[in-house]
């Protein structure tokens, strides 16, 4: 039988403290901000980590990129819940709405950047998988949307050298009611 996971208080909400199985609302757990680049939840903690899937929510404001233009070993996935965000794949850009569905097979140069004049939520989901590869390319595209490296690398540290270090925050007061 598989045990139900604690949840104990973190930094700013709810975290798991355990390893099994566990319900928490996204508006009790805790989130980061990575300032300039939107909101995220993992529904993790500190010592606990999802082995095979990862998953989370995105609150993106307009022009806040998700992350850097990059592109995985690993297969990811990405639901537009509410908002308008721009889809930046293999250097083109793609308008999203709610409902739209992004896939991306390993290795598709992606990232989502928050449009419009409200904030976007984005369920994303993707694999996991030990010594996965990792690249962030240089893509003019992204470059505009400041959500570009200047220079390849494989090194996360180097292409998120320029964002503040991310803080351990409460929901987003952005999240809508669904």
């Amino acid at each position: 039988m598989v045990p139900e996971a604690p949840l104990e208080r973190g930094e700013a909400a709810l975290v798991p403290a355990g390893e099994g199985w566990f319900v928490v609302n996204a508006r009790d757990v805790e989130w980061v901000s990575f300032g300039g680049s939107g909101a995220s939840t993992r529904f993790e903690g500190p010592e606990v980590r999802f082995s095979e899937v990862g998953i989370g929510l995105e609150v993106l404001g307009p022009g806040e990129p998700m992350s850097m233009y990059h592109a995985e070993d690993a297969q990811e996935g990405f639901l537009v819940l509410s908002g308008e965000a721009i889809l930046l794949v293999e250097g083109q850009e793609r308008p999203l709405r709610a409902w739209d569905y992004v896939h991306c097979p390993p290795w598709t140069a992606h990232v989502i950047v928050g449009a419009g004049t409200e904030p976007c939520v984005v369920f994303a989901v993707g694999a996991r998988r030990k010594g996965r590869g990792l690249r962030y390319p240089v893509d003019e595209v992204a470059l505009r949307h400041g959500a570009g490296v200047k220079e390849e690398t494989g090194d996360p540290a180097v292409a998120y050298a320029d964002f503040p270090e991310p803080k351990v925050v409460s929901c987003p007061e952005e999240l809508p009611d669904l």
